[in-house]
């Protein structure tokens, strides 16, 4: 099992920046690939970045390249997303997850344990 928190949203105006973390607790943190995901109003859930357990290997949607960036320290068991240049389609709710991989793997599917979310708020 394993525990999962978010923090760091918060209202931000567009073109500004947020770090976000997601704290883990339970077993086995460096053995499990992360990810971040999003769900904005009326939307589905979609995949932001994820990260192998190595940190070896990363995964973004194409909609946060080169302004998102996804890493891990698995010393504290915590994953990070930085958000920069940050635009109003960013808004929704952030959500940390986790699942294990056989091998060093960003998979963007079939994580097993979520956080509670946190909310990301762009302004214009």
């Amino acid at each position: 099992q394993v525990q999962l928190v978010e923090s760091g949203g918060g209202l931000v105006q567009a073109g500004g920046s947020l770090r976000l973390s997601c704290a883990a607790s339970g077993r086995s943190f460096s053995t499990y690939a992360m990810g971040w995901f999003r769900q904005a109003p009326g939307k589905e859930r979609e995949v932001v970045a994820t990260i192998s357990w190595s940190g070896g290997r990363t995964y973004y949607a194409d909609s946060v390249k080169g302004r998102f960036t996804i890493s891990r320290d698995n010393a504290k068991n915590t994953v990070y997303l930085q958000m920069n240049s940050l635009k109003l389609e960013d808004q929704a709710v952030y959500y940390c997850a986790a699942r294990f991989y056989l091998g060093d793997v960003a998979g963007i599917s079939g994580y097993d344990y979520w956080g509670q979310g946190t909310q990301v708020t762009v302004s214009s």
